[in-house]
């Protein structure tokens, strides 16, 4: 038991001092039982006070330390490390949090939040008391990174790991890499093509001995733990043999193919065939067959001996120390009937306007056979919704409209624009965008976020309609010849990646960071990183800065041989283990297995610490370290006693 304790209150710089009387809460803890020192601060975490703390350890002889500040989240790998630099086991340091838990939830009580600080502060104590000296857990590490997605992020993050000495496994769901810029014109600001970026990066990645690329293929298992994971890949084949350089038979193939399907790059604009070859912003250069559309009727294979149609699925196994998660977001898609969305026939997506404009060919812009001039762009489809769950704004939507609306003034100079917004959102230099549309005759116009646009047809024709806020609610209309639905970001609705590796999401459903500024591309998952669009919405430039990253990142827990991981585990009392295989069930993890002796025991670089299998033991023989029963039912003496 801890004789000599140190303990300090944090003003956190009035986050916490505002609604916590501190002095308060430190008189009442600086005669608890075997509290050697009891000080307040204004900020724990400044340089001078670390220096401070580590004087105090070493002064007093101090045997443990409670800090009483922000969430552990944030500043308990600090303070760890000030005691471990002042001689002491890190595990013998309890963090406290008097902010997130007591003066912000609690701003309105000031005496209220001071009495809880008191007592979140004294149960740390008890805590603390009876905590006992760990050590990390050493593991071999698999010197390779799982990159998974191969859009933008994915690319990026690979060859920077590439360029590290790490050896990368590139693996991507669809048969053709680029992801969603593969799918998009001239970039913004940089006036470089979806094609020229995905190519140059392609380039790299194929010329890079330390990338193998996989495409068509999916994560269908995960196991192990940060610096060895053993994962497995489904590898669904092309349907043809090889890259096919006799593009006459292939032609032939595509044309007697007697099925045809909507196209997914064209977001159903357009159709192509069951075998279909790649556009020219999509690599690798090779033909595939859709089998999900394809009715095996082989006409196909008899005009081109390439074609396979009894190639099999395989499986690969691999071993990787990190992985890395880039697998990107899908454009919403409005419900019918939203904003006339299928239901009014010159009604589209921006997605399906972009591509409509790369393969229109200069001269008069036509949608269905008619030409169009007036073109309606309805902002916040899908984001900022009032009534829906999509409460975000997804950042790129409208400094990607205003760039799609200048560059097809340039293609076709005789269209209007008119903008139906809920307010501008082109930050930094993309301002510049805006400008420049409004200088060029664009109107913009702005509704109230509980009264959005209306579409309307009335005969054939398709009216637009906005309580204005710029010119004081006056209704106006347009009659529109194409109506674009600006629609925002959302999670991949089918990623089956979430659900293997485990990864948490947060309440936009998109893949969830441990802290957006301090920890943003780790997950609660020991080794696994997150990048790019995944974890919300982000530009090109942002997706790309996130990949770097979380490359960096990955790479700090394959580059060295070993690795040392938290041993905060579960572990097994053999003379209490009854082997009822309880716990096995439990664990999310598989860390628990049935040893030679017949009792159940813990795969120490396995286990989470997650402590699933604590309650379902019949005989209590686990316990999880540096949250035993001991420790926490001391807390909660100590909590009991002060109601």
């Amino acid at each position: 038991m801890k004789q000599r304790i140190g303990v300090y209150i944090c003003h956190c710089g009035g986050n916490i001092s505002d609604y916590v009387d501190v002095e308060m809460v430190r008189e009442a803890v600086a005669h608890e039982k075997g509290v050697a020192i009891a000080k307040t601060t204004v900020f724990a975490c400044a340089d001078s006070n670390q220096k401070e703390m580590v004087q105090d350890i070493k002064d007093n002889q101090l045997d443990a330390v409670v800090v009483a500040s922000c969430s552990p989240k944030l500043h308990e790998v600090t303070f760890r490390a000030v005691v471990e630099r002042a001689g002491l086991n890190k595990y013998n340091y309890v963090h406290a949090n008097i902010r997130e838990q007591v003066s912000w939830p609690h701003s309105d009580n000031k005496a209220g939040a001071t009495q809880k600080a008191i007592q979140i502060v004294r149960a740390a104590i008890a805590k603390v008391r009876l905590s006992e000296a760990i050590e990390p857990l050493e593991v071999d590490t698999t010197q390779a990174v799982l990159v998974i997605g191969a859009g933008i992020a994915g690319m990026k993050a690979a060859i920077a790991l590439s360029k590290m000495g790490v050896k990368v496994y590139l693996v991507e769901r669809e048969h053709f890499i680029g992801g969603r810029i593969a799918q998009w014109d001239v970039l913004c600001l940089t006036n470089e093509t979806g094609k020229e970026l995905v190519s140059r990066l392609y380039n790299e990645i194929v010329s890079n001995k330390n990338i193998t690329l996989y495409t068509g293929a999916q994560l269908i298992e995960c196991k192990g733990s940060m610096g060895n994971f053993a994962v497995k890949l489904k590898l669904n084949p092309r349907y043809v043999k090889d890259i096919c350089n006799d593009r006459a038979s292939l032609r032939k193939a595509i044309d007697v193919c007697p099925v045809e399907v909507p196209d997914e790059f064209n977001f159903g604009i357009t159709k192509r065939k069951a075998i279909y070859h790649n556009f020219p912003g999509e690599y690798p250069q090779a033909a595939v067959i859709d089998m999900n559309s394809c009715t095996r009727c082989g006409l196909c294979a008899k005009v081109c001996d390439k074609i396979d149609l009894d190639m099999k699925v395989e499986d690969l196994e691999l071993n990787v120390g990190s992985i890395l998660v880039a697998t990107g977001f899908d454009p919403y898609t409005p419900a019918e009937g939203e904003f006339g969305y299928k239901v009014i026939d010159n009604v589209v997506t921006l997605s399906q306007f972009k591509r409509l404009l790369a393969f229109s060919e200069p001269g008069k812009l036509q949608w269905k056979g008619k030409p169009v001039k007036n073109i309606a762009y309805i902002y916040c489809v899908g984001s900022r919704q009032v009534e829906g769950e999509n409460k975000y704004c997804s950042r790129y939507c409208c400094t990607a409209t205003i760039n799609t609306a200048l560059k097809a003034n340039e293609k076709f100079p005789e269209l209007n624009h008119f903008h139906f917004t809920r307010g501008i959102r082109t930050y930094g230099k993309q301002e510049q965008l805006y400008h420049n549309a409004s200088k060029s005759g664009h109107v913009f116009l702005q509704s109230y976020e509980d009264d959005p646009s209306r579409v309307e047809r009335k005969g054939d024709k398709t009216i637009v309609r906005i309580n204005d806020i710029l010119t004081n609610r006056k209704e106006l209309e347009v009659e529109a010849d194409l109506v674009v639905l600006v629609i925002g970001m959302v999670p991949r609705s089918n990623n089956s990646v979430a659900d293997i590796l485990k990864l948490p999401r947060g309440r936009d459903s998109f893949f969830n960071e441990i802290h957006m500024k301090l920890r943003p591309v780790e997950t609660v998952i020991d080794g696994i990183t997150i990048a790019g669009t995944c974890q919300g919405p982000k530009n090109v430039v942002e997706s790309i800065n996130s990949a770097l990253s979380a490359a960096i990142k990955s790479y700090s827990f394959v580059g060295k041989d070993k690795l040392m991981v938290e041993p905060v585990v579960a572990e097994v009392d053999p003379n209490l283990c009854k082997w009822c295989d309880k716990c096995t069930r439990a664990c999310p993890f598989d860390a628990i297995f049935k040893n030679e002796q017949g009792v159940a025991h813990v795969n120490d670089t396995v286990c989470k610490g997650c402590g699933m299998c604590l309650p379902v033991c019949p005989t209590n023989a686990i316990q999880l370290k540096t949250f035993t029963d001991n420790e926490i039912e001391s807390m909660i003496d100590v909590l009991a006693n002060e109601l």
